[in-house]
């Protein structure tokens, strides 16, 4: 018997699909055979080109448009997405608005904190009331959440990063209880400091100072995180919801 991770007939959305990671796991979903929705916010070329690919691979791609952090432009996408595509299975909040230079908590502008928020906390929000009643109707659906290992770490100038991504934990595991029952997961992944393509374009994959703190030695692959998230959208995760898993080579642990 051979196991794979088969995600044909499954419709996906990611937001922030045009970013370092966002694209991999657009291209990794649709390579499992479900069509993407491919969410930007600025890059509507990168994104037409996204949409190009995974359609030459046999699946069905389509570019929305929206600021996530905005509840209007969340539903007026869905609307968009419901009238001339086909309403997500499994959403991946991907998207996030990045605040660097982080600063500590006496130095961080107020607004960034703000801003985290809403990119962190409300995109989650909104996502849930634009996409889940869908999968309630249906009973099944998959919510994935990009977390960060900056969540387990607090380590100094990390606070408003930190906080946006404690708040969206915490919106993601209550859900995970609310829609249980109706056959709807939610999960989340943690990655951390992850190779990207940008990376391997300045030749940057290697940064010595971080890998001696990783279990494994060495930074992950953008790749690898596409595969968790493949598989938590995937029939072979059915029994996991609630969960946070860090991809990250062992950098932090989870405990009970």
């Amino acid at each position: 018997m051979t196991i794979s991770i088969d995600l044909s007939g499954k419709t996906a959305l990611i937001t922030g699909a045009t970013g370092q990671l966002g694209r991999v796991m657009v291209q990794t979903l649709a390579q499992c055979g479900a069509d993407v929705i491919i969410h930007y916010k600025h890059n509507q070329k990168h994104a037409a080109v996204l949409r190009a690919e995974i359609e030459a691979l046999g699946v069905r791609g389509f570019v929305a448009t929206a600021d996530v952090g905005e509840y209007d432009s969340m539903m007026a996408m869905k609307a968009e997405i419901e009238s001339n595509f086909k309403l997500p299975d499994i959403v991946v909040t991907n998207a996030v608005t990045q605040i660097f230079p982080w600063k500590t908590v006496l130095e961080e502008e107020v607004e960034d904190y703000d801003n985290q928020f809403k990119s962190c906390v409300m995109q989650n929000v909104h996502a849930a009331k634009a996409f889940v009643p869908h999968m309630v109707a249906q009973k099944w659906g998959r919510v994935i959440g990009i977390n960060t290992e900056v969540s387990i770490q607090t380590y100094e100038t990390q606070s408003a990063y930190a906080a946006g991504k404690k708040g969206m934990d915490g919106v993601l595991r209550v859900l995970a209880r609310e829609v249980g029952p109706d056959g709807v997961t939610v999960n989340q992944v943690a990655p951390g400091w992850t190779i990207s393509y940008k990376d391997r374009q300045k030749g940057t994959e290697i940064q010595e100072s971080y890998a001696k703190t990783v279990p494994l030695r060495r930074r992950g692959e953008d790749s690898e995180i596409a595969n968790v998230v493949a598989f938590l959208g995937s029939d072979l995760a059915s029994f996991i919801t609630g969960a946070f898993i860090p991809v990250n080579g062992g950098n932090t642990f989870v405990g009970v």
